[in-house]
């Protein structure tokens, strides 16, 4: 099952934001399923995120006094998306930003943030009750504790999982990070919880680990319980040119995966399903992962045997991937395993 809700695009030109996340990414990749011939839509699409999420949700996962300050609206919360975005350079000028290009104000963006949290959470009620579901936005894991980074304000996947722990829902979680950039936020996030195994398969030397947003992070008192230095239980660090092992130490990493859960299976998987490793991402900062789309598509089929042969059910995320092309990897997953 594909979830599926054009309202959730971030549209990041509306507000001046120069991202190059395309508002047309989810719909192309709904385009394409519609001429695979997947049988009747109504079997495999579901048109709408109909889940909420309140302040109650967040604060499960985030820091009281930073909910307060999204909460809050108006400056506070522009100052945390100026932030989070990235918008404002070290010399105080807007930095890929253009307010004056701006068709709706920095603060509503809010709204598309909670909705996009919320279908993160639908898809995981879609898939304990289907066994698979992808939903088309999500994937917010470097956002903190205590607040945004990266381009992600709450951690979607965290807020998700807690919410369906308070009612009972599930209680074993695996996170299975495909993302080109580690999930640094999700892994702080979960540091410590006895109920979760996460897995983060990304650039060795990229955004955030890089040496200066390493010393960055040491300058602001980030320690090594705090990201970008946390890491998942299974970290997975590619070097700029070993695109030919990805599969290879993927799979070793799921297996490690298996045996940090001792023979538990978990009640649900949640897969962020990064597109941008894809060769023709049009983000520089994930320029150190380089896989082609068959690569991408091998990728994501064994994640998903893996899962299969287990009898894990799991909600597949659409996190980053960005420019022309980035539907592509996605469309071409999902054209194979929906039939």
């Amino acid at each position: 099952m594909v979830l599926y809700d054009p309202l959730v695009s971030m549209r990041f030109l509306e507000y001046g934001i120069l991202i190059p996340s395309l508002n047309s990414r989810a719909a192309s990749i709904v385009q394409k399923l519609r001429t695979a011939d997947l049988g009747p839509e109504s079997a495999w699409l579901r048109v709408g995120v109909s889940e909420r999420i309140t302040r109650e949700d967040v604060v499960r996962v985030h820091a009281a006094e930073y909910v307060t300050r999204l909460f809050a609206g108006g400056k506070s919360l522009e100052t945390e998306l100026l932030k989070t975005y990235e918008l404002i350079g070290s010399d105080g000028l807007p930095h890929r930003y253009e307010p004056n290009k701006a068709t709706r104000p920095l603060s509503a963006l809010f709204d598309t943030i909670l909705l996009q949290v919320a279908g993160t959470y639908q898809a995981c009620l879609i898939g304990l009750d289907r066994g698979f579901c992808f939903y088309l936005g999500g994937g917010m894991h470097h956002a903190r504790r205590d607040g945004g980074s990266g381009f992600c304000l709450l951690n979607d996947s965290m807020i998700a999982v807690d919410r369906l722990r308070a009612e009972k829902r599930v209680r074993t979680i695996w996170i299975i990070d495909l993302d080109a950039h580690k999930g640094d936020g999700t892994a702080e996030i979960a540091l410590g919880d006895l109920d979760m195994l996460t897995l983060s398969i990304h650039m060795a030397d990229g955004w955030p680990l890089d040496p200066e947003s390493l010393e960055t992070a040491r300058r602001q008192g980030r320690g090594d319980d705090k990201a970008p230095f946390v890491p998942s239980e299974v970290e997975i660090p590619i070097k700029r040119g070993d695109d030919g092992l990805y599969v290879e130490m993927l799979a070793a990493g799921l297996v490690r995966l298996e045996e940090l859960s001792g023979g538990i299976r978990p009640d649900l998987a949640i897969v962020v399903d990064g597109a941008d490793p894809y060769e023709h991402d049009g983000l520089a900062s994930s320029a150190d992962l380089s896989l082609t789309l068959e690569q991408c598509v091998e990728r994501d089929l064994f994640v998903r045997a893996f899962l299969r042969e287990r009898g894990i059910p799991s909600a597949w995320i659409m996190a980053g991937g960005y420019g022309e092309r980035a539907w592509e990897p996605p469309a071409a997953f999902l054209s194979k395993v929906l039939r």
